[in-house]
């Protein structure tokens, strides 16, 4: 019997939409029933280069889905070929259109002489959430539409990290990872936010090494990147938050690119000192402020669980409580991503569980022993529970709702200060 989820944190596969959208000059087209768009966008940095609630859609309706829909679909693209001026073309499924088996590959295999592009991706609710539909779009182009270069470009590194728009720093946080692989010496690679697109997609296939920056979202695509172009790839499954994991990644990634180590301790050295000048101005805040207790909880993906619980432990000097990691994530990441959890500085290990019922987790973290007044990081549905607990509460993750994020990001040393900073702006809330 299937069970209700209650305060879910992700969405259907359909909305990978936005990870078309986060591509400049991308346009999703909708195999669906009407509404879906609109339910799925969400109501915060959903514009783009297209309005995102007039994305073309066929509207399945129920003559179509006793009949079939296929004709509507090959309409809606002739139309949307005709009317948009798009760089590429992204067909999207529903359940609705797979529930009553739609050929869509044939339908957009008809356009594979159009002057724009024209691929297909397999999103149906049913098949999984929004983070494996990231994943089945980028693999869609992958497979679709990049062909072999001509030859490597020296230096070149593609980037994958957070989920567009889903994630509400996506853009901070790759802008930052940009930003740490420049210092490299090296040339980074996106194909989402400002200014990206077609562009940089074409430049997917003549990198020297593909870089993932996630605990498991994005695996598959590099591993097929891998595959198809002898792309070799970097999985470095933390988010660089602080200094302590912003050094190591920089180790890392210098390492595996054959970066010279002068230079790459030399740019750890310079930004340790920048970042400890700031950590010893305001040590006093964070030492002698007795309203935060010791203990914090992150209740979100795997993503920011992972990463904050690293930043808190040895950047802070916090202790865990247990944590959540709320993406569902596939069974075969899971003890990897565990293990991860035990690599804490000072011998500390924190507890994690994987469970996307928020109900649950309000209930155990309500029922969890607390001295003074703990730091709760999640989404929006913690709020409540951080009342009830007296927490302080800090919203980071899908969804939130009482902030607005533009370009933040918590990558780094400059956004492990940003986070610091956000923290004990609620923490001295206390004193007023």
């Amino acid at each position: 019997m299937p069970k209700i989820l209650d305060q879910p944190r992700y969405k259907c596969a359909l909305a990978a939409m936005q990870t078309v959208q986060a591509i400049t000059k991308a346009l999703p087209i909708l195999h669906s029933g009407p509404g879906c768009a609109d339910k799925l966008q969400g109501n915060h940095g959903g514009s783009g280069h297209f309005a995102p609630r007039v994305f073309p859609c066929t509207n399945l309706n129920e003559k179509d889905v006793i009949f079939g829909g296929t004709e509507r679909l090959q309409e809606t693209i002739e139309n949307a070929l005709k009317v948009i001026n798009a760089d590429m073309y992204v067909v999207l499924s529903s359940c609705s259109s797979e529930i009553i088996g739609d050929d869509m590959e044939e339908v957009v295999r008809s356009f594979r002489d159009a002057e724009k592009p024209v691929i297909f991706a397999s999103t149906a609710g049913f098949k999984g959430n929004n983070f494996l539909g990231h994943e089945w779009v980028v693999q869609a182009i992958i497979e679709q539409y990049l062909k072999p270069p001509a030859q490597k470009t020296k230096g070149l590194v593609n980037i994958w990290a957070s989920i567009p728009q889903h994630d509400p720093f996506w853009y901070g946080n790759l802008f930052e990872l940009e930003r740490l692989v420049a210092q490299l010496g090296l040339i980074p690679n996106t194909i989402f936010g400002y200014d990206r697109g077609i562009k940089n997609i074409d430049k997917l296939p003549a990198a020297e090494f593909n870089l993932l920056v996630s605990p498991w979202v994005g695996l598959n695509n590099v591993k097929l990147l891998q595959e198809k172009f002898a792309t070799p790839y970097l999985h470095w499954p933390t988010l660089p938050v602080g200094a302590s994991e912003t050094s190591k990644f920089l180790r890392a990634v210098g390492g595996f690119a054959g970066v010279d180590k002068r230079k790459t301790e030399n740019l750890i050295k310079e930004n340790e000192n920048k970042y400890y000048y700031f950590i010893e101005r305001f040590a006093d805040v964070f030492l002698e402020t007795r309203v935060m207790s010791k203990r914090f909880v992150v209740v979100s993906d795997a993503q920011y669980s992972l990463a904050l619980t690293k930043f808190l432990v040895n950047d802070v000097g916090l202790f865990p409580s247990k944590q959540y990691i709320t993406d569902n994530t596939p069974p075969e990441y899971q003890e990897q991503i565990k293990s991860e959890f035990s690599n804490l500085n000072y011998g500390i290990e924190a507890e994690v569980e994987f469970l996307s019922d928020g109900y649950v987790i309000q209930d155990e973290i309500k029922n969890t022993y607390f001295t003074g007044y703990p730091l709760i990081i999640g989404s929006g549905w913690e709020k409540k529970v951080a009342q009830k607990t007296q927490a302080h509460y800090l919203p980071v993750s899908w969804p939130v709702n009482e902030r607005l994020i533009i370009n933040s990001s918590y990558v780094g040393y400059e956004g492990g200060l940003k986070l610091l900073e956000d923290i004990y702006s609620v923490v001295l809330t206390r004193f007023n």
